[in-house]
């Protein structure tokens, strides 16, 4: 008795789905230049507590384990300083000018989108405070992603269908169903979400030129799997062109 089953189809499924943004994230930094090292510091810090404090004041909170998911957070993530240099017409090298700044890293994700013109403005008056970046993100329990995984499991298998029938024959079983790459050499970003759109941190009216526009950017999820299926009924004695 034969085995029923034919030949092993090997396919990949891939689907995208747009969605809504989860949170925005501004990377930013604050810089103070004064006479010495400590005097700089001494400034930044008072940025910081400045800054901190007005964020406080929109409901904001200070990133930690705790408080990852809340509408507004905070964290300061390293402070550095440097000698300032300008350039010596006279010597032709970078001399030092007598200043030295510091910098400190600070990232600001958002959650509750009602409250982005109010932290813009709060932003806009901090003179020491420059965002750098503007990223939005979706997270990865978003209810969306099983949605477009699944649905990339459907295109596979509506592919393998295709590959079948053009054989003559039909899908038998799933044999592997896989992240893109574990069922061979392939690309391994199997999962990503992406916007189809550049976020990016906007100048506003030339009154407020620090005003950075803030305007949720949709997100593209992109889910990729790789499937292999056995074939039945396959027949390679059809009709040959004549």
């Amino acid at each position: 008795m034969s085995d029923p089953s034919g030949p092993l189809l090997s396919v990949r499924g891939e689907a995208r789905l747009t969605v809504a943004p989860d949170c925005v994230i501004l990377a930013g930094v604050i810089e103070s230049s004064r006479g010495s090292k400590a005097e700089a510091l001494r400034a930044a810090a008072a940025s910081l507590d400045g800054l901190t404090a007005d964020l406080a004041s929109l409901g904001g909170v200070a990133l930690g384990v705790g408080t990852q998911r809340r509408p507004l957070t905070w964290s300061a993530q390293s402070a550095t300083t440097h000698v300032e240099r300008d350039h010596d017409k006279k010597t032709g090298r970078y001399e030092p000018t007598g200043q030295v700044t510091a910098m400190v890293a600070v990232v600001i994700e958002v959650r509750e989108f009602g409250a982005l013109d109010a932290l813009g403005s709060v932003l806009a008056s901090h003179e020491a405070f420059s965002v750098r970046d503007v990223s939005w993100a979706v997270d990865w329990d978003n209810p969306a992603w099983p949605q477009v995984r699944a649905a990339a499991i459907q295109a596979a298998i509506r592919k393998g269908r295709d590959y079948a029938a053009a054989l003559g024959g039909s899908l038998h079983s799933v044999e592997h169903i896989a992240d893109a790459g574990l069922l061979g050499d392939g690309d391994s970003g199997h999962f990503r979400a992406t916007s189809p759109l550049m976020a990016r941190a906007a100048g506003g009216s030339r009154e407020e030129p620090d005003t950075p526009s803030l305007d949720p950017v949709p997100q593209e999820l992109t889910a990729i799997i790789e499937a292999r299926f056995t074939a039945a009924g396959v027949s390679m004695t059809g009709s040959s062109p004549g």
